[in-house]
């Protein structure tokens, strides 16, 4: 294959994933690392690309940060309303929980209640869920999702762990979007992310959003839920200043602010 095509190619993937990493570079188009190391080092010289540690970045995508960085960012709100988001649930329940750091609070908070039945895909809510001795009864039954994980990955992804998912019905479905929007409803950045999302929202009886201020009125790449499948906005008191809110809670069904 000759060049010109390769990095057209490229090109492609960097438009639909915002990320592309040597090691996809490599499966998708057949080639050599080195090969692929010279057509990342091209790309970038032509300013068509970033390169970052592992592959390439597209110039226009702006990912959110790594888990533990985000964990970190308005810790207080998500903490709120993820408090307030348990109070929603009730014994006997089955839920699904996506990966997101707010969702991860949530699984914190939820190891204090019992009877649920809770199905995810993040490791880092798996093991806050299932946090206890050897041996000691855990409150509520934890089914984590198979599929595929990348290096540094918390989450597992990929067409198995949508198929995993509509294995299985659940009453809610508890999302932490990268943003909210009235006409665009919930959306993430990465296409693997809205996939499980859509699955989650697909197989649940009703859906609610977790998400904090900076996320209202926002629209990423990906949508997975329109407004009219969303069931309930759960938020922080910061929302009240956000010019977004007051056609969120016309949009929406319900908008709890905690």
């Amino acid at each position: 294959m000759l060049q010109e095509s390769r990095l057209h190619r490229i090109r492609a993937l960097l438009a639909t994933l915002g990320h592309v990493s040597t090691e996809r570079i490599i499966k998708e188009l057949g080639v050599s690392r080195e090969t692929a190391r010279r057509d990342i080092i091209e790309l970038e010289a032509l300013g068509a690309a970033r390169r970052v540690h592992g592959g390439l970045m597209s110039l226009t995508a702006e990912p959110e940060p790594p888990l533990m960085v985000r964990s970190e960012v308005r810790a207080r709100e998500k903490r709120a309303i993820a408090r307030a988001a348990a109070r929603l649930l009730t014994p006997g329940q089955t839920l699904f929980i996506d990966a997101g750091s707010t969702t991860t609070m949530l699984a914190e908070e939820l190891r204090t209640m019992s009877g649920l039945t809770i199905i995810t895909n993040s490791l880092q809510a798996a093991l806050k869920l299932s946090a206890a001795e050897e041996g000691e009864q855990l409150n509520n039954s934890i089914i984590l999702l198979g599929g595929a994980m990348l290096a540094g990955a918390q989450e597992t992804r990929g067409e198995l762990t949508v198929a995993e998912i509509y294995r299985y019905r659940a009453d809610v479905a508890m999302l932490s979007p990268t943003g909210v929007d009235s006409k665009n409803g919930a959306s993430s950045f990465h296409p693997y992310e809205a996939a499980i999302a859509r699955a989650m929202v697909h197989q649940a009886a009703r859906s609610i959003l977790l998400a904090d201020h900076s996320k209202l009125g926002v629209s990423s790449r990906m949508q997975y839920a329109r407004p009219e499948q969303i069931a309930l906005l759960v938020t922080d008191s910061g929302a009240a200043g956000v010019q977004a809110f007051a056609s969120l809670e016309t949009a929406l069904p319900q908008v709890v602010m905690a």
